[in-house]
């Protein structure tokens, strides 16, 4: 195993990476180009880890021989192309963290519902009172989990970026819940390499590992043809019947693997229609791990949904303001105004990650009655709907953008923050929007 690691990044899956690779003896040096947050800084004084933020000292970290990036960090940045000439491996905290633990590895990626399905699932495993852990893109990194409290399994939310850093690790259970444009701004602006990035979850399947998909998605169902995946597939869809898989008769949630089990749409805990995919995904995952019934439908029933997700925050004078910071891609913010049926007052902007609000037109001209953009640049968004909407107004706050919405709203309507776009020219990120939001709302 090699001696020097070298981890760019000092977040999250950054400062776990550290606490893991300095537990099992290898020399740690973490380098940040941005700053460290003071309890990420903590960690590594305590134990003992050498650090820098606000540059990157190549000498240091050419020197390493193994190289563990934050997701963040694009492949094709000069530093991490030096190393690639050098010969260094340069791989994800998860691919890391897999090397040090034995765990069942349950794997959930796709362009949107990854954090829901994620929650939802980690609900059922542990409701089944298995010793489960969550990890990925939420909850405490995999890395640290593994060297401090290391669990029989893990729930996975895994982004295209982490996949990318990803060789040998195996995931047993993977779902891929669609595929669509997001972050192309990272892929060359082409969708096929993006897509191509999401399949790396089975690239390490055997015939005794399962891959739980969406068959509506053509994405996915045109490349899991190819012969080189081997998990047991099982396919989901609210078009057609499926086999070994979940669908959907009449006002029934049908999965039918083993034997069958269903439960009426309307007892979900989470409704719409993206929303009864994460649900068949994750009861399909509850199904291959041979949960009880009882279990699979009681947490399919009483989850809670994730902030910042379609949250509702409150009503004022008859408005319902709803937070949904999270949708950071057309389709996201595609499947929050499905969701409504009342008129929107629809919250948008951002930094665009090479967004194209074509899909958005026609649901936008049959539920949107006002919008108000929210970002620093909003010529796109002016574009795309001026010719649909009467009423779009900029603004550079969220109170801003709260208070203009709120003027253009009547009783029964929805304020909806969707803002399909990255937050990162006015906020820190999405979970700031969203909370900048809800005050906002409460100083109403």
């Amino acid at each position: 195993m090699s001696s020097k690691i070298v981890i760019l990044g000092g977040g999250e899956s950054g400062a776990g990476t550290a606490i893991l690779a300095k537990s099992k003896g290898f020399e740690v040096f973490v380098s940040d180009r941005g700053e460290i947050k003071d309890e990420y800084k903590n960690v590594l004084k305590s134990i003992d880890v050498e650090w820098e933020e606000g540059k990157h000292t190549e000498s240091k970290i050419l020197d390493a021989n193994q190289v563990v990036k934050s997701p963040g960090i694009p492949d094709n940045v000069p530093l991490i192309l030096k190393l690639k000439e050098l010969g260094v491996s340069v791989i994800s905290e998860i691919e890391f963290a897999g090397k040090f633990t034995q765990a069942k590895m349950i794997g959930i990626t796709g362009s949107n519902g990854k954090t829901t399905t994620a929650l939802l699932t980690y609900q059922l495993l542990k409701r089944a009172g298995l010793n489960v852990g969550l990890a990925g893109n939420i909850g405490d990194s995999l890395a640290k989990q593994v060297a401090l409290d290391d669990k029989d399994c893990y729930v996975l939310e895994l982004s295209s970026f982490q996949l990318d850093g990803m060789f040998e690790f195996k995931v047993d259970v993977a779902m891929i819940l669609n595929i669509t444009p997001d972050h192309l701004d990272r892929y060359n602006n082409d969708f096929e390499q993006y897509a191509d990035s999401k399949m790396r979850i089975l690239q390490n399947q055997d015939h005794n590992c399962h891959i739980i998909y969406c068959s509506d998605d053509v994405a996915i169902t045109k490349r899991l043809e190819d012969e080189k995946y081997k998990g047991i597939k099982h396919p989901f869809s609210i078009k057609n019947d499926t086999e070994n898989g979940a669908y959907v008769n009449k006002e029934n949630l049908i999965i039918h693997t083993n034997n069958k089990f269903n439960m009426k749409i309307q007892e979900l805990a989470l409704q719409g229609k993206h929303n009864l995919y994460n649900s068949m995904a994750a009861g399909i995952a509850g199904k291959v791990l041979e949960l009880k019934k009882e279990v699979i439908r009681e947490s399919l029933s009483d989850f809670q949904n994730v902030e910042h997700r379609l949250e509702e925050v409150g009503k004022v004078h008859g408005i319902t303001f709803v937070n949904d910071s999270k949708a950071t891609n057309v389709n996201s913010t595609w499947y929050a105004l499905e969701s409504f049926q009342h008129p929107i007052v629809w919250i948008v902007g951002g930094v665009d990650k090479g967004n194209d609000y074509e899909m958005l037109a026609e649901l936008v001209g049959d539920r949107v009655k006002a919008i108000v953009c929210l970002g620093k640049d909003n010529a796109k968004i002016h574009e795309a709907f001026n010719d649909i909407i009467e009423d779009i107004v900029d603004a550079d706050t969220a109170q801003d953008a709260v208070n203009k919405a709120y003027s253009l709203s009547r009783t029964g309507d929805t304020v909806l923050l969707s803002p399909a776009c990255a937050s990162f020219d006015l906020f820190e990120n999405y979970e700031d929007r969203g909370q900048q939001f809800k005050k906002a709302v409460k100083a109403l």
